[in-house]
């Protein structure tokens, strides 16, 4: 079931990005900035679902929150003449390395008392 829902999100995707207009230059770094900032959310909330403390109201919060805030370091860095969106990307792709690690994590040691749980029952 989940695979039939990521077959059709991708040929959604591929559907709508032929026919979508394309992100001038001028805003291409404030696009990937706050795409950046909104993985680091989503990944940060599969994370705190692992853990069991999932709030909806802080993942929306940070959801947005991240996404204007590394739009604000852009804006801000381009009117200083200094690349601070650098120091946004390096945090938010760090967090997200981090949380995609808590998530590996989880699923190898699920899938690892899976195969353990198949040998006992084999050997059984």
């Amino acid at each position: 079931m989940v695979f039939i829902a990521i077959l059709i999100g991708c040929v959604l995707g591929a559907i709508i990005g032929i026919n979508a207009p394309v992100i001038s230059y001028t805003y291409s770094s404030y696009l990937a900035i706050a795409i950046i900032a909104a993985l680091d959310s989503v990944f940060g909330g599969i994370s705190s679902v692992i853990n069991k403390n999932f709030d909806l109201k802080i993942f929306i919060s940070g959801f947005f929150g991240n996404a204007i805030l590394a739009i604000l370091l852009t804006i801000l860095g381009q009117r200083l003449n200094v690349d601070i969106y650098l120091a946004a990307i390096v945090v938010f792709v760090w967090r997200m390395f981090m949380n995609l690690g808590t998530i590996r994590r989880y699923y190898v040691e699920k899938w690892s008392n899976k195969i353990k749980e198949k040998k006992i029952k084999k050997n059984s």
